[in-house]
């Protein structure tokens, strides 16, 4: 039995710190969490001998499993200073949450490894549009009405469902090209991380019943452990970051959501392509 309490203790440490600072982020940057859920329960679980084919699966699942929490925390914060926009999130948020779930049934159906690379992918390309200098440069007065209005949305909800992400990482830099403030693209991104987590991890979950490569304490690719151990220091950290956010200028905002994406992004794409 002391056996078992020693080895699991490790884990539960590494699960704890991943939520306090998934939480911070979570509130200072709108991107609810996952983007450092995914990297860091990715090596949690291959230190315990998780299959890597099923080990992203299993580690974006938890992951919007978690953010489901932490949106509602982090979105009411930014709700209280004014800065979501519930215009946007009505025109959206259907588009939102037929990209997630069309994104976790895809993504149960490819190699970890592919989920790696697009997890990789991304990041990087978020990163350098966050880090140049490049926030007068917009794609559009405003957003985007007609034919091509489902995209960015359908975009967002597909890519970050199927990277574990709440959609702040891609929110963010989408509403900055469409010409959004970015305190009001970071509260909005907060609030489209709850309708891209909810749909998200009913589809992994359904889509991972019966594997029996799944660890312990798993829920289809959901694992459980890892929910009761991140969400709730996730969701109490939260508003520390919201209330960071709001003391940053918007350069010193965007900077330092660029820089923390290219670490994670270089770190997700080494392990992918050279291991």
């Amino acid at each position: 039995m002391m056996d078992v309490v020693n080895d699991l203790l490790p884990l539960a440490a590494m699960m704890l710190v991943t939520g306090a600072v998934a939480g911070v982020l979570a509130g200072l940057l709108g991107v609810g969490g996952g983007i450092v859920i995914v990297p860091v329960l990715d090596v949690a679980l291959s230190i315990y001998g998780v299959e890597p084919d099923i080990r992203m699966h299993v580690a974006v699942a938890t992951s919007l499993t978690c953010i489901i929490f932490t949106s509602i925390s982090s979105a009411r914060a930014h709700h209280q200073k004014g800065s979501v926009d519930i215009r946007l999130v009505r025109a959206w948020g259907g588009w939102i949450l037929f990209g997630a779930l069309a994104g976790s049934v895809a993504a149960s159906s490819v190699n970890s490894l592919v989920l790696s690379a697009i997890f990789g992918i991304v990041a990087l390309i978020v990163a350098l549009k966050m880090l140049l200098p490049a926030d007068n440069i917009t794609l559009s007065d405003d957003i985007p009405t007609g034919f091509a209005a489902p995209a960015p949305p359908l975009l967002i909800g597909g890519l970050s469902s199927m990277m574990g992400i709440g959609g702040g990482t891609l929110s963010v830099p989408v509403l900055t090209l469409l010409n959004q403030p970015i305190h009001r693209a970071v509260g909005t991104a907060a609030l489209f991380g709850l309708l891209i987590s909810l749909p998200g991890a009913a589809g992994f979950i359904v889509s991972g019943f019966n594997d029996y490569r799944l660890p312990p304490g798993s829920f289809g690719f959901v694992n459980l452990i890892g929910v009761a151990l991140i969400a709730p220091v996730t969701v109490m950290l939260a508003p520390v970051g919201a209330r960071i956010a709001h003391r940053l200028n918007k350069r010193q905002l965007s900077t330092l959501f660029g820089s923390f994406l290219l670490l994670v992004s270089l770190r997700m794409l080494y392990q992918t392509f050279v291991g």
